[in-house]
């Protein structure tokens, strides 16, 4: 008997017979149990802060700010000098993180989201939650998610098995310093998709959502967890733990107990530092829980914020020019960690040029997920950054600054270029962090490379307003409504 079509030849029926019944058995013997295959898969943390500053870490220089437990995370893992995010606000910034590509790209770059807002993140788009889930992760979102408030956009329609909180920024409430021009009702806050309660006390939010992250981590100890928290926190108005709020002055206690249906924010503004305090004490409670658990090496956390420290004095930036809406540096370069006992070295630092919209990708390969195959993705793989021993060089790609649809800068190496209504600039971020000292005369060929660079992504995906049809659509619905108890 012949059998051809596997190749095997001059083999009688029980000699096949015998073959296939040994190769049965060593498969059973060899098959890795799904359970097991899980188990082996890490787990994924992104706290994610709003509104801080590049000097608002105690690691990255921070005089004016106790951070013990994220200093301890620049000791155990590393520290990322130049990540950034990709854009100088909440709404697009977030965008850019869940789903690895440059705001304009998905069309989310043009403002921020309010209550009641008939945009949002389009259902479609991939999420890093959805991404995980395809390989078993559980998944959960505690904190401000921002990417539309009606249903079709929530956490629980992007992946996220869980959620508990707000929709979008805790200033879009009655009691916001311009509530007469915006008429906002009150701040929902939520469980999955239901509202249980309006105008939450933000004093207690932080330990709200670390008990329930905590949980999260405890309940999921034997699967692995993409676990999301985006803070608050430190944006304005500022709130900060019971606890923190102890080591505020007398006056500023005194004077914060008789708010009565008001919202002080320029008293508030001065607790900005026990603000910092309150996030810290979040991650530390978060890295003992990992410890308990005896995930701690199985883990990688990803510490960063949504964009730059808000204008008027609240929050450092360090040497950097610029805030928040800016694309300067100081509104888009983050005091970054990366954390993995074991798989990230030890009180290292990269000055790689890396950013959120790596993250999608670099998760992906780390949990041997299928990246999205229908859709573009900007970002990249960055674990070579990342892991001990830098496995390999990676090589260098520009970076994109957007303020709104507008294309403003691009960095390559060390090199900045920036255009904007006051005039077109060339920077070297090596030498100039300040972007101080205007190039753009000195080094033609550099501007040459630099602006290809910025024509090239015009070109691609649209100059100002114009929208390419290599850009997506956000997500729209008609007659929204803002969410309230029901």
């Amino acid at each position: 008997m012949k059998v051809y079509q596997n190749h095997l030849y001059d083999l009688d029926w029980i000699t096949l017979l015998v073959l296939s019944v040994v190769s049965s058995i060593n498969c059973s013997q060899t098959r890795v149990p799904a359970e097991d295959m899980l188990r082996e898969l890490p787990n994924f943390i992104i706290i994610f802060t709003d509104d801080q500053g590049y000097g608002d870490l105690g690691c990255f220089g921070g005089d004016h700010i106790k951070t013990p437990h994220l200093d301890q995370m620049a000791r155990e893992g590393m520290k990322l000098q130049s990540f950034y995010v990709a854009a100088p606000v909440c709404t697009p910034s977030r965008a850019a993180l869940m789903t690895g590509c440059y705001p304009k790209r998905i069309n989310m770059a043009d403002g921020v989201l309010l209550a009641g807002d008939p945009k949002g993140l389009h259902p479609d788009e991939i999420t890093i939650a959805e991404v995980l889930k395809s390989k078993g992760y559980a998944t959960a979102c505690f904190g401000k998610w921002h990417l539309g408030d009606q249903p079709e956009f929530l956490p629980t329609r992007q992946g996220f098995d869980e959620f508990f909180g707000l929709p979008y920024s805790h200033d879009i409430h009655p009691w916001h310093r311009n509530n007469q021009r915006y008429n906002f009702p009150d701040l929902p806050l939520l469980d999955g998709e239901k509202v249980i309660e309006l105008n939450p006390d933000m004093n207690f939010f932080t330990q709200r959502m670390t008990d329930r992250a905590v949980a999260f981590i405890k309940k999921n100890k034997e699967r692995p967890f993409f676990l999301y928290l985006p803070h608050p926190l430190p944006h304005r108005p500022v709130y900060t733990s019971p606890k923190q709020m102890k080591l505020a002055s007398d006056s500023i206690q005194v004077a914060l107990a008789r708010e009565d249906n008001t919202v002080n924010y320029k008293l508030r503004d001065q607790l900005y530092p026990q603000a910092i305090a309150t996030i810290d004490a979040s991650v530390g409670e978060i890295m003992t829980a990992l410890s308990k658990q005896g995930l701690g090496e199985n883990t990688l956390i990803i510490f960063s914020s949504d964009n730059g420290p808000a204008h008027g004095g609240l929050g450092r930036t360090g040497d950097m020019r610029g805030r928040k809406g800016e694309t300067h540096e100081g509104g888009m370069r983050m005091a970054s960690l990366a954390w993995w006992p074991g798989k990230i070295e030890a009180g290292s630092s990269t000055n790689k040029v890396i950013s959120t919209i790596d993250l999608l990708p670099t998760f992906a390969n780390l949990a041997r997920a299928k990246m999205p195959q229908d859709r573009l993705i900007d970002g990249r793989d960055i674990w070579s950054v990342l892991s001990k021993g830098n496995q390999k060089a990676l090589p260098e790609r520009p970076f994109y600054y957007y303020r709104g649809n507008s294309l403003e800068a691009v960095r390559y190496g060390d090199w900045k270029y920036h255009r904007s209504k006051q005039g077109t600039f060339l920077y070297n971020l090596k030498e100039d962090i300040g972007e101080s000292k205007n190039l753009i005369s000195e080094y033609p060929e550099v501007v040459k490379v630099l602006v290809s660079h910025f024509d090239d992504l015009q070109q691609e995906l649209g100059k100002g307003d114009d929208l390419s049809e290599q850009c997506r659509p956000s997500g729209h619905v008609e007659n929204p409504e803002p969410l309230t108890l029901k």
